[in-house]
């Protein structure tokens, strides 16, 4: 297994987007249930390499197989909060390529002076809350019925990492 966790750039893009479909078509872990378009995709991949906004992806053996981004919240009263998003195929799941991905994705964010980074997650979604968890993040809210796939409802959970928490210890030492 050759595995690199890397800024993202044009060269990704497409394989990009194919993870992004896969994650998405499994209808469990992201908002999307199928992948924008290709231009879509390649615009919103370009303006977060052209705004130097911070998305890793791993390759494995040179395939994107995951991605996590912090991308910037709106408005001047929040320009110090990210929005964290990660997605992993299900072949690079349970292998350490996510807590990897997270780590560098967050010390770029602190990089980019982000100070506080949200992110939600699905209540049924327990083993991705408890690696949230483990890198630090806390639960502050839980919101009931904020998904809807296929006429089926899920709860999910608001979590928050502050810079000054930083990543657990356990979580720098993996």
């Amino acid at each position: 297994m050759n595995l690199s966790i890397e800024p993202v750039a044009q060269q990704h893009f497409d394989g990009l987007r194919r993870a992004l479909d896969t994650v998405a078509r499994e209808k469990r872990f992201l908002a999307f249930t199928q992948v924008p378009s290709e231009k879509d995709c390649a615009a919103f991949y370009s303006s977060i390499v052209s705004n130097g906004w911070c998305q890793m992806v791993a390759l494995l053996d040179g395939a994107v197989v995951g991605w996590c981004d912090v991308l910037p919240t709106r408005g001047q009263a929040k320009s110090h909060v990210g929005i964290l998003g990660i997605g992993l195929i299900p072949s690079a799941r349970r292998r350490g390529i996510g807590h990897k991905l997270m780590k560098a994705a967050i010390e770029a964010a602190w990089q980019t002076g982000i100070t506080r980074i949200e992110l939600t997650v699905r209540a049924d979604n327990l083993v991705a809350k408890a690696l949230y968890e483990r890198i630090g993040f806390r639960t502050e809210g839980r919101h009931r019925r904020a998904f809807l796939v296929d006429g089926e409802y899920a709860d999910s959970y608001s979590m928050a990492l502050l810079r000054e928490d930083g990543l657990t210890e356990a979580a720098q030492e993996e």
